[in-house]
């Protein structure tokens, strides 16, 4: 890796005394170069050492730790063991007389309420939801949907279902009522877990009326579990709807978690497609549990009593993932259910100084947003109890990166970008402490994954951009799609026979550095030249005037297609033809002529999900006016209307 490019190295305390270098030791590995080979060459040493260092408890020894006899597709993990992860997550540290008084989890609201459990605490709240739910029916293998905000109850509600065995269905908190709707029947769903309601930038935004509406629609929901975030009064069905209080009414004393087989479901995370049906990836308790406590502990590197934020929604897999990672590894949980920039553009720096957060966790496009209000917000704000910055969603452009790096970070916390994806389950590509760090880069392949890039014919590609993919199995991986074991094949494994084919664009430097350029289905084809677009984003927000941007292919009868960017403005910018030329340049400059962008287009909003990424085939879909799919996740419906209006 070229010096220069190198802008963050770890120093001797992460060398020796960080989780993947103890790892290292206690293998008597000598290099991590050493680690990532051998656990890539044999998953089965790695992911069985990685169960003994971690100290995940298994009720029976596994027999087997990988089984490929049914095809890679349908790997299974942890063979004949049985477990609940609820167990390694929670009972682990509350039934621990030193730890079970440390503080488990730290809630704030918007409005500036605060909560802290300890796992004494959680486990109590946690054992009396579930001996309410099975006093209710809920039993192993019935779906429990979870639409909440980020509250202590959503986490007490992940674990109480698991150690039912049952399955918990999580959904974002800002669904309308035909998005619950069609989780919960595609799921058959018994049971929901909401809220009344919650605040969001000062506007109330209802729960408990959106899950009437949902569950009207799904006849298999007999019970509603009503949390009161807000205290107000809600409509309540006799027979079917209880609070919070009123199921766990009467079932003091300990609930114990119920022994799983390893391959046991735990929870189908759903994420939208290109259709209209959004897809269920179904993970489970061994795999889950095993792949991102290794994740958090190796890669962002948190350790016993340190706290771990990660801004985001149970309905993203990023809500899963840091609860699991973080109470396996007996970190304080941060949790948040507001916007972060209100009411003023600090709020979540005050929120990191306020508590000590250690681990940061956001998307590219926020540190864009919030870059955008400039230095001061962070300045005035202590931000040194931060040790690791983390990152995933989207690419990086270098400009916000350097920001995060150098602004939030000072210049002290490695950048943790990793990628992976709702059916991964985890990260295929991640770097990791004991590593120099470029800017924007993603390091290289995670622990365990042996991840490639291939050109159109299947070949490992270097120097160029092509197709992310991974050629054996993982624990974390998805076992399927729920119900559509066809459509999980062809979605996946139907390129390369035994190869998962991911769908987004990566290149792998000279340096060996790896390197994200966006989804493949977001790719631009110009006279046959293929284009990812962040590249057009990366030269357009180079620009003072762009806070954010987006670029789409749009069909030409020449061309085959030619690049149309739309572009958000810095307050202290207002439209014009100067800066429209200026920014068609700008791509110019950075791309070559062949790739001249036939319109840029000043909007006043992009369309994102909920988890912060650019929705570019809704955007593609406005310009030529076909269907853009499913939009379930669509945090803003008005960005849509913004860009037809776009000028």
């Amino acid at each position: 890796m070229p010096a220069s490019d190198v802008v963050w190295r770890p120093d001797a305390s992460l060398l020796t005394e960080s989780n993947v270098a103890r790892f290292m030791a206690a293998e008597h590995l000598s290099s991590f170069d050493e680690l990532l080979a051998r656990s890539i060459d044999e998953p089965e040493w790695f992911w069985d050492a990685v169960v003994t260092f971690l100290d995940l408890r298994f009720e029976k020894p596994y027999e087997r730790v990988l089984d490929t006899s049914d095809g890679v597709p349908w790997a299974k993990w942890f063979v004949g063991g049985q477990l609940n992860l609820a167990v390694s997550c929670l009972d682990k540290w509350a039934d621990d007389p030193l730890a079970r008084d440390d503080t488990a989890l730290v809630w704030e609201g918007e409005e500036g309420n605060v909560r802290e459990l300890t796992w004494r605490e959680l486990q109590e709240l946690t054992d009396a939801l579930a001996a309410g739910l099975a006093a209710r029916g809920v039993g192993a293998g019935d779906a429990v949907g979870l639409f909440m905000p980020m509250l202590p109850e959503t986490v007490a509600a992940l674990l109480a279902v698991a150690k039912l065995g049952a399955i918990f269905l999580p959904i974002f908190s800002g669904y309308a009522a035909d998005a619950v709707a069609i989780r919960l029947a595609d799921g058959n769903a018994v049971a929901l877990i909401t809220a009344d309601g919650f605040t969001r930038r000062g506007r109330v935004v209802p729960m408990k009326e959106t899950a009437d509406e949902a569950v009207a629609q799904v006849p298999s929901v007999h019970t509603i579990v009503v949390v009161p975030r807000l205290g107000h009064d809600v409509p309540m069905t006799d027979g079917r709807d209880v609070t919070i209080a009123e199921c766990t009414a009467g079932h003091a004393g300990r609930f114990d978690a119920v022994p799983l087989d390893s391959e046991h479901p735990l929870f189908v995370a759903y994420t939208s497609g290109t259709t209209g049906k959004p897809k269920g990836a179904v993970h489970v308790h061994g795999g889950f549990l095993v792949k991102i406590a290794e994740e958090v502990a190796f890669q962002t590197d948190l350790r016993h009593g340190e706290r771990l934020f990660w801004l985001t929604d149970i309905g993203w897999i990023m809500g899963p993932w840091e609860i699991v990672g973080t109470l396996a590894a007996g970190g304080t949980l941060m949790l948040y259910d507001g916007a972060p920039d209100y009411p003023g553009p600090d709020r979540l720096w005050a929120f990191l100084e306020r508590h000590h957060v250690n681990v940061l966790g956001v998307s590219p496009t926020l540190v864009r947003a919030l870059k955008a209000h400039g230095d001061e917000p962070v300045a005035t704000h202590d931000l040194s109890s931060l040790r690791i910055l983390a990152s995933t969603g989207e690419p990086w452009n270098e400009d916000p990166w350097r920001w995060y790096f150098e602004t939030v970070g000072g210049g002290r916390c490695p950048v943790i970008n990793i990628s992976g994806g709702t059916e991964v389950g985890a990260c295929f590509l991640s770097p990791h402490v004991v590593q120099p760090l470029s800017p924007c880069s993603l390091g290289g392949p995670a622990l365990g994954m042996a991840v490639d890039v291939f050109d159109d014919d299947g070949a490992p590609l270097r120097g160029a951009v092509g197709e992310l993919v991974c050629t054996k199995p993982w624990p974390g991986m998805t076992r399927g799609l729920w119900h559509d074991p066809e459509r999980y094949l062809e979605t996946y494994w139907s390129r390369w026979p035994g190869v998962w084919w991911h769908g987004d664009f990566a290149s792998i430097g000279a340096d060996g550095q790896w390197f994200l350029h966006g989804r493949s289905d977001d790719t631009i084809k110009v006279a046959g030249k293929r284009l990812g677009p962040a590249e057009v984003e990366t030269a357009l927000v180079a620009h003072p005037a762009v806070v954010e941007a987006a670029a789409v292919g749009v069909p030409d009868d020449v061309k085959g297609e030619v690049v149309w960017g739309f572009v958000v403005l810095a307050p202290a910018y207002e439209p014009s033809e100067t800066l429209r030329g200026e920014l068609t340049q700008l791509v110019v400059q950075h791309l070559g002529s062949s790739f001249k962008p036939a319109a840029i287009r000043f909007t006043k909003s992009l369309p994102k999900t909920r988890s912060a990424k650019v929705l570019r085939r809704a955007i593609r879909a406005v310009v030529t006016g076909n269907p853009p799919g499913d939009l379930s996740g669509l945090e803003d419906p008005n960005a849509l209307d913004a860009i037809a209006s776009a000028s």
